[in-house]
């Protein structure tokens, strides 16, 4: 691969996991005001994460800004990422995960919340009414970076030099330095879970809970958590993603869960991942945590490096095509003609990640 050391500067992907996180998604509205409001104000943010950064160093506030398929279209750059598109939907063998709409990801992240709090703020009032929040979750460290299912959640992220190899790109020469990102919102049943034994719970997860070690390959189900987000390439090396997962809840709103955020040089192995917990591997073999766990949103954000971002801010405003339609000639009469419509049976023929099983 490309050395890290070579990448244009990457945006703060890889930086440590944080006691407090806030993430923010949020559409941007119709027009080409809006989409050049939205275009500007993101390739300025650094400057805000310095101003509310340096008022406490030690709080590490970092924010990283993914973008969607849509809204990079609309932004007008020359070149588009690779693998680059909206979620796909997954019709699972017992659960789905859904696709939903976000423009731009904000994932910030510090050691206090009153600074993920007051950037989101400023973040919020520079982009004014050109954009609708879809999503604002404020996540939070849970113990020993814990879920609230009770398990340590993040474990076999990479370390050291794998980490970048993991999340920045190196193979599309336009992008390198940057990377993929897809983030979900899991809604828990905690009553449900907590009605399993603990070697149940331990099970599905495929980890020891108080330990946190991974279950022996003797007695490691092949529907368990760890098996099914275990992939590898064709020549049987491991793929790594980057998860910075946090938990979630209000009890006024009536949920609690985990936001899962991961980073990767390509989604495709985030996606792999998804496919094999809900549809299963093989199919029907699914992930048992969703039957605690429910997915309630879906994005893929393409996150560029820092000076792609700060290119963006450049680039001239996208100006709606102004058409002129040619003088209509009166036409003479006609008879109607009658005509006859095949019959269709209203599938919008969009294919999805199902597999071949009876629901």
């Amino acid at each position: 691969m490309t050395s890290v050391s070579r990448f244009p500067e990457p945006q703060a992907v890889t930086s440590p996991l944080t006691e407090h996180a806030v993430f923010l998604v949020v559409t941007i509205e119709d027009g080409p005001a809006a989409a050049d409001a939205a275009r500007t104000t993101i390739a300025d943010v650094d400057a805000l994460v310095r101003s509310v950064g340096f008022r406490s160093l030690h709080a590490g506030l970092t924010c990283v800004i993914g973008i969607g398929s849509d809204a990079w279209d609309r932004f007008g750059a020359p070149d588009r990422p690779a693998h680059l598109h909206p979620f796909v939907p997954i019709d699972g063998y017992r659960h789905d995960a859904p696709s939903t709409a976000g423009d731009l990801l904000f994932h910030i992240r510090a050691s206090r919340h009153d600074m993920c709090f007051e950037l989101e703020r400023l973040i919020l009032a520079r982009l004014g009414d050109s954009v609708r929040v879809v999503d604002d979750t404020p996540g939070f460290r849970y113990f020993d970076a814990r879920d609230l299912l009770g398990f340590v959640d993040g474990t076999e992220n990479p370390v050291g030099d794998e980490l970048g190899e993991a999340a920045y790109i190196d193979d599309e020469p336009d992008f390198l330095g940057g990377s993929y990102v897809i983030t979900q919102r899991y809604s828990h049943d905690l009553s449900a879970w907590e009605r399993l034994s603990t070697e149940e719970q331990e099970r599905i997860i495929g980890r020891t809970k108080a330990d946190d070690v991974e279950l022996d390959d003797a007695v490691m189900p092949s529907n368990s958590h760890v098996t099914l987000n275990t992939v590898t390439d064709d020549d049987g090396s491991e793929l790594d993603i980057v998860r910075f997962n946090m938990a979630f809840g209000s009890y006024t709103a009536g949920e609690v869960g985990t936001y899962f955020i991961g980073y990767a040089k390509s989604p495709e192995t985030t996606e792999l991942m998804l496919q094999n917990m809900f549809v299963g591997d093989p199919p029907g073999n699914y992930d048992r945590i969703l039957d605690f766990s429910t997915a309630t949103s879906g994005c893929l954000f393409f996150v560029p490096s820092s000076a792609t971002l700060e290119m963006l801010g450049d680039l001239p405003s996208v100006e709606p095509v102004e058409t002129t339609r040619p003088p209509v000639e009166p036409q003479p009469s006609v008879e109607p003609v009658e005509t006859t419509h095949p019959t269709t049976d209203g599938s919008l023929s969009v294919g999805s990640l199902r597999g071949e099983y009876d629901r």
